[in-house]
């Protein structure tokens, strides 16, 4: 069986390795990512590793604690608050842009992004769901042809997955299939109207499946979070 250890790493690979366990929630928010631990890991050497870390932490899902190290960041109530709300603000219009501007290799593209979700529900991998869920909205953003907002939303994305990891409270944190549906046949139909007021509720229901007082627990092991 093949490790982590088997594959040449740069900094920018540890970073989106990182991530993507930041994401499926094998790393959840408060988990500390103790350099040398993660050098091990890889089998890098720690300035590859501070590299990485620093990528991370500007993309807020790292917090590099002066004297304390690196953790998977934990993001308070107010700031899941403000992630959402500017999700709401920026996310509704988006897709009325995107319902206007699709294409069939567009509708492909969602298609094929809602049936990797199902497959990953259904092999009860949840964490994968939750990453393809987001890659969802953010693929509406990148059909939408509006860049600046497209990173804008890629970053709010990667947010709502540390603050799901912290306070999801049901299974429906991961995006609901049938919203994700209803949001395709908008698009299908090239209605902006519905396509924006559908991204609204959807939001709306997002944070109303959360309980901003619920915590997880930090990952009891490193290496096995990484190994898959």
């Amino acid at each position: 069986m093949s490790t982590i250890q088997d594959r040449p790493w740069t900094s920018d690979a540890v970073a989106a390795d990182l991530e993507r366990a930041i994401h499926e929630h094998r790393l959840p928010p408060g988990t500390k990512l103790g350099e040398d631990e993660l050098g091990e890991a890889y089998g890098i050497s720690r300035t590859l590793v501070r590299a990485a870390l620093m990528a991370l932490s500007h993309r807020h899902l790292v917090a590099l604690k002066r004297n304390r190290g690196a953790f998977v960041a934990q993001p308070s109530v107010r700031e899941a608050r403000e992630v959402f709300e500017a999700r709401a603000l920026l996310e509704p219009r988006t897709a009325r842009s995107a319902a206007e501007r699709m294409t069939e290799t567009g509708l492909a593209a969602l298609k094929a992004n809602i049936g990797e979700e199902h497959a990953a529900l259904d092999a009860g991998e949840n964490g994968r769901a939750l990453l393809l869920s987001g890659r969802f909205h953010v693929e509406i953003a990148r059909i939408a042809d509006q860049s600046t907002i497209e990173a804008f939303v890629s970053e709010l994305v990667s947010r709502s997955s540390l603050i799901i990891a912290l306070y999801w409270r049901r299974r429906a944190a991961l995006c609901e299939t049938q919203a994700h549906h209803a949001l395709l046949d908008a698009f299908e139909q090239r209605d902006g109207d519905a396509a924006e007021q559908l991204m609204k509720s959807h939001l709306l229901d997002l944070v109303a499946s959360l309980d901003l007082r619920n915590l997880a627990q930090p990952a009891a092991s490193l290496r096995e979070a990484l190994n898959r």
